[in-house]
């Protein structure tokens, strides 16, 4: 049998429902919601940026100063899950708004931070929305639009985030560069105000958008296949992290790039991001599985080239471009599983999605940092990334078997 879906009637009755409540077009209101990626993505990737203008500025060194960057990491796994539980009995309408003052709040803190242990405590803070607001606003997104068009809505949500690796970051790292390192927070803060304007006028409540319960959503927790998507997510998915942890000096030292040109190949990641994602979204909607199955298959691959590429400037850029393409093209179909097995506890499973990235996250980059620290030179965090999509695969595989199982029963 196909999975349960989270909704108290049926998707086309209660989008057809919000059509008539709301004057606003559903891509507006998406796009509204993804600004809330916008300021997400820039807030956690411009710390690496100005981390050495906070580092001299509080008083500590470059690598003490990286502890602020792990707080907030920290603080998206923590926050993913509690807030998702914490606010379940919200409207979600209510909570992406709530989640966005938050933002507003930790962001301002941040850049007014006197010394160095309360900026720690402020990013760890700065992370608890992360995953919280994506899980929630894509299960209220796709509240938004008809069953058929659920996964080009869950990527418009999450286009913020791989916008901001194209837009935010730069400006914001920009802006730290040239009026202090306060200043990236300040722009992010003001980014995730006009959030939450943008939500407050431009995203209506679905209706009977009443919230559920705590113990609605810990049932997804009680779901196999909810593990086991998390369990792709956080096994198959930390080869890109294995790469991009490390990415300056493997430029700069293998394919002899000075360090005032990375920021521009970056780019070339996160154009293929905010591809990969609108691709993916469209993949979704045809052939969930096979997107997965295809993207862990190609990330494999790719990452095995990127040892060589990583040896040119040019070739380079193009890995850059496929990494992030294809780490992204995943994405929808990857958060729609999650939503369609989570059955009641749809917001929870959701927010849990992005869990597992820093998941992947910091299992790329320990074992990126474990070859690099075992002398084997500036390829083998692609080599030793090269291995995990694998690992992810097999993962899927077993989901995918158990769920012929189910259907057969």
């Amino acid at each position: 049998m196909t999975p349960p879906t989270s909704t108290d009637a049926p998707a086309s009755t209660r989008t057809r429902e919000v059509a008539r409540s709301s004057r606003v077009p559903a891509g507006v209101s998406l796009a509204a919601l993804s600004l809330g990626g916008l300021a997400i993505g820039t807030t956690e990737f411009a710390s690496m940026g100005v981390l050495p203008g906070f580092a001299s500025d509080l008083g500590v060194s470059v690598p003490t100063a990286g502890a602020a960057i792990s707080a907030y990491a920290l603080g998206v796994v923590v926050g993913a899950p509690l807030i998702a539980l914490v606010g379940a009995r919200w409207p979600r309408r209510q909570l992406v708004v709530a989640l966005a003052v938050f933002l507003v709040v930790a962001n301002a803190l941040s850049a007014i931070a006197p010394s160095f242990l309360p900026f720690v405590g402020l990013r760890f803070l700065a992370g608890l929305p992360h995953g919280a607001y994506f899980g929630t606003a894509a299960v209220l997104g796709a509240a938004l639009v008809p069953p058929e068009r659920r996964a080009r809505a869950l990527a418009t949500v999450m286009l913020g985030l791989t916008v901001a690796n194209i837009i935010g970051v730069p400006a914001a790292t920009w802006l730290g560069d040239a009026f202090g390192w306060r200043s990236a927070y300040v722009a992010v803060t003001v980014i995730a105000l006009i959030t939450v304007a943008a939500v407050v006028t431009l995203v209506p409540s679905p209706p009977g958008d009443r919230g559920g319960s705590l113990a609605t959503e810990l049932t997804a927790l009680r779901r196999p296949q909810v593990w086991l998507t998390l369990g792709v997510i956080a096994a198959g998915f930390g080869g890109m992290f294995a790469v991009y942890s490390y990415i300056s000096p493997i430029l700069t030292n293998q394919a002899g790039v000075s360090t005032t040109t990375v920021p521009l190949l970056l780019g070339a990641l996160g154009i293929g991001m905010t591809v990969g994602n609108i691709a993916g979204g469209r993949f979704a909607e045809k052939a969930p599985r096979a997107t997965i199955a295809i993207a862990l298959l190609a990330y494999t691959g790719v990452l095995v080239a990127f040892t060589v590429a990583a040896s040119n400037a040019v070739a380079a850029t193009v890995g850059l471009f496929a990494l992030g393409f294809v780490g992204m093209s995943a994405g929808p179909a990857l958060m729609g599983r999650l939503i369609d097995f989570a059955a009641g506890g749809p917001s929870l499973a959701a927010a849990s999605f992005h869990s597992a990235f820093n998941v992947a996250n910091a299992v790329g980059a320990a074992l990126g940092g474990v070859v690099l620290a075992a002398g084997l030179g500036w390829s083998a965090p692609a080599a030793v990334g090269a291995v995990l999509p694998l690992l992810g695969l097999a993962v899927l595989g077993v989901s995918i078997r158990l769920e012929r199982r189910q259907r057969s029963n």
